[in-house]
C-alpha cells in the first residue's frame, strides 16, 4: 500500500483545552493533576511527566469532554504554535492546545513524531499573524499529513521511540544523580550532620552574592528579526529555558541561570533555575552566575534549588529579582577547605549529569535528522 494524504480530524478525536474556573479554588488548592501549557511541552522529551501548574479532582471533572485522557497528543496551538507531547494519563491542557485522541488502527506514536516533524509548517503558521498566533480547532483538524499502512507506522514509531527511550532514561539517571547531590548538599549546608547537627562556630552567614559572581552586564538581547535571520548553532536562553537558537555566543563554560522578570518563579515560589554548560547566548531576562570564594556553581545549584524566592518577587504584573533582592537570600559560609571538600563531591556527581546530557543531545540531534527523512519515506526502518 501507498502512503495516504489524510486529514487530522480523519484520524481521532480533536480535543481543545480549557481552563477551570479560577474564582473556585476547590479546583487548584493542593492539586496533584497536570495542567499542561504550551511551556510544559517545550520542556518535555516525549511523555509529559510535569506542569507548572496542577488542578484537582474537582478541577478535572468541571471540564468535561475537555478532559484529555492518557495517550492523547498535545499540540500548542496559540502563540508559539507546534511543541508537542503525549500526556501520560488524564489530565487538562489549557485553551492554548489542541490534543488529538487516536483512532484505533492508528499508531499513536507515529502521529506524535508526525506532529514533531510539522515544526516548519508550524512555524509558516504563525508567521502570518502580526499579532497573536492562533490555530484554532478547525484549522487544525484539517491540517494534512501523510500516512503509510500500519505496520509501516509502527517500524518508524519504534525506531524513533527507541531513541527517545534512551534520552529519557538518560533523564531517569540524572535525576537520581541530582537527588544524591542535594540530599549531600542538605547534609553538610542545612542539616550539619557531620558537625553533630549544629552550625560550627568558624562558619558564618552571609548572602547570595557574597558567593555568587554575576555575569548579568555581558548579555545582549536579540529581537525575533534578528534571530531568524542567524544559522541555528549556540542555544539562546531566556528566563526559563532555550528560546531559539544563533549563530554566535556570549558565554562558553558551566554557569547558572537564574529567572530575573517575566517567569522568575514556581507556583510553589521556587525560581526558575537552568544549570547549562558550552557555548551559550543569553537575553537579558535571567541572571548568570558562577559560584566563588569556595562556593562551586553547582552548589549554587542545589542551594537555590531548595530557596523559597517568594518573598523577594517584586512587580504586581511581572514578577522581578533583582540584584538588590538577590542580597536578600541567606547563605551559610563555611571555612574555604570545607566549601572544597563538599565542591569536589558535587564535581563527580554533576560531571556525570552532563555526560548523559551530552549524550541525550547526540541521540536528539540523531533523531531530528532522521525524522523528517523516516517521515517522507526517504528511508526505510
Amino acid at each position: 500500500m501507498e502512503w495516504k494524504t489524510v486529514k487530522i480530524s480523519d484520524i481521532g478525536r480533536v480535543v481543545t483545552g480549557k481552563t477551570p474556573s479560577t474564582k473556585n479554588p476547590d479546583y487548584y488548592e493542593n492539586g496533584d493533576i497536570l495542567f499542561v501549557g504550551p511551556s510544559d511541552l517545550n520542556s518535555c522529551i516525549k511523555y509529559i511527566h510535569s506542569s507548572e501548574k496542577h488542578i484537582t479532582q474537582e478541577g478535572l471533572k468541571s471540564l468535561g469532554n475537555n478532559t484529555i485522557p492518557q495517550g492523547a497528543i498535545c499540540v500548542s496551538c496559540i502563540g508559539t504554535i507546534g511543541y508537542v507531547g503525549i500526556s501520560p494519563f488524564d489530565c487538562a491542557t489549557n485553551q492554548q492546545i489542541n490534543s488529538i485522541v487516536v483512532n484505533d488502527g492508528i499508531d499513536r506514536d507515529f502521529v506524535y513524531y508526525t506532529m514533531r516533524n510539522m515544526w516548519s509548517v508550524f512555524k509558516s503558521l504563525e508567521g502570518q499573524s502580526t499579532t497573536l498566533s492562533i490555530l484554532n480547532k478547525g484549522q487544525f483538524s484539517n491540517l494534512e499529513i501523510s500516512l503509510p499502512p500500519l505496520e509501516t507506522q509502527r517500524r518508524i514509531a519504534e525506531f524513533l521511540s527507541s531513541l527517545d527511550d534512551k534520552i529519557e532514561n538518560n533523564n531517569r539517571i540524572n535525576r537520581n544523580l541530582e537527588a544524591q547531590a542535594q540530599a549531600l548538599f542538605k547534609s553538610w549546608f542545612v542539616d550539619f550532620e557531620p558537625w553533630g547537627g549544629i552550625m560550627p562556630e568558624d562558619w558564618r552567614e552571609g548572602n547570595l552574592l557574597d558567593v555568587a559572581e554575576l555575569f548579568d552586564n555581558k548579555r545582549i538581547p536579540l529581537s525575533g528579526m534578528q534571530r531568524d535571520s542567524m544559522e541555528k548553532i549556540y542555544p539562546y536562553y531566556g528566563a526559563t529555558s532555550i528560546m531559539d537558537y544563533v549563530d554566535n555566543y556570549l558565554f562558553d563554560g558551566v554557569y547558572l541561570l537564574m529567572g530575573e522578570d517575566g517567569s522568575v518563579m514556581t507556583d510553589n515560589g521556587f525560581p526558575y533555575l537552568q544549570y547549562v554548560e558550552g557555548k551559550f547566548w543569553c537575553n537579558n531576562h535571567a541572571h548568570i552566575m558562577q559560584g566563588r570564594k569556595g562556593y562551586s556553581t553547582e552548589m549554587l545549584y542545589c542551594l537555590l534549588s531548595r530557596t523559597n524566592v517568594s518573598g523577594i518577587v517584586t512587580g504586581a504584573v511581572q514578577g522581578k529579582i533583582s540584584q538588590t533582592a538577590m542580597k536578600k537570600i541567606s547563605v551559610v559560609i563555611p571555612p574555604t577547605q570545607i566549601c572544597k571538600n563538599l565542591a569536589d563531591k558535587m564535581d563527580i556527581i554533576f560531571k556525570a549529569i552532563r555526560r548523559y546530557r551530552r549524550e541525550s543531545s547526540r541521540l536528539a540531534a540523531l533523531r531530528d535528522t532522521l525524522l523528517p527523512k523516516l517521515m517522507k519515506g526517504e528511508i526505510a526502518v
